[in-house]
């Protein structure tokens, strides 16, 4: 198991591997954006992810969601436990199985290094931010806003606002016309999970200017 470990990181810049082993990162809500999100963020090797979410599994959230059939019926939580080990057993899982509200997101996220907001609702996103900025100024958290639909992909951007960065493209919203599907819902979550590094790695000036070179 330990060289395959140490395979599992190889492709990796050696500078990188520190930083994402020592990172912790909360998500919050395992649905369409947060599944893709803890996904990704396990292939990358993030050393600890704290996820909460308090619902279960439907038939309906397997078109864009981290789940399988014979899953239905689970809390995502812990299906999604099950599916970031199977992907990768070589970083920490703490899962909370509970609805998130202004009286325990602190307590349950306290040593996240970043917090993707990954919620359908907007009351939800708006409480988060709110209490977020309130209890942790200095910590940056990375939400999602307008991603329903298809194509216009030229529309997705990434916002700044001191440390609450906002991607998607801030229009589309549900309802029964307009549908969660897995392509735009699997684009905004990977820019956030991509966010996530940008922000972990930003000390890193030399692997950057190395990146951007080899892009041109």
């Amino acid at each position: 198991m330990k060289n395959l470990e140490a395979d599992f990181f190889s492709k990796h810049d050696p500078k990188i591997i520190p930083i994402i082993r020592n990172a912790t990162i909360g998500i919050a809500g395992a649905g369409g954006l947060g599944s893709n999100v803890a996904v990704t963020l396990a292939r990358v090797g993030i050393g600890k992810l704290i996820i909460a979410d308090f619902d279960k599994i439907e038939p309906s959230n397997l078109n864009r969601q981290q789940y399988f059939i014979e899953q239905i019926g689970e809390p995502k939580v812990i299906a999604l436990l099950e599916n970031l080990k199977q992907i990768n057993p070589f970083s920490k899982y703490q899962i909370h199985h509970i609805k998130l509200d202004e009286n325990n997101i602190s307590s349950i996220y306290k040593d996240v290094d970043i917090i993707v907001e990954a919620f359908d609702k907007a009351e939800m996103k708006k409480m988060l931010i709110e209490t977020w900025i309130a209890e942790f100024p200095e910590k940056p958290i990375i939400a999602a806003s307008g991603l329903a639909g298809y194509g216009m992909t030229e529309l997705i951007h990434t916002k700044k606002f001191d440390n609450l960065y906002i991607c998607g493209d801030e229009i589309t919203k549900l309802n029964d016309d307009i549908s969660p599907m897995a392509p735009r819902v699997g684009i905004v979550a990977n820019m956030q999970a991509n966010l996530v590094l940008e922000l972990l790695l930003h000390q890193l000036p030399d692997v950057i200017s190395k990146q951007s070179h080899e892009l041109l």
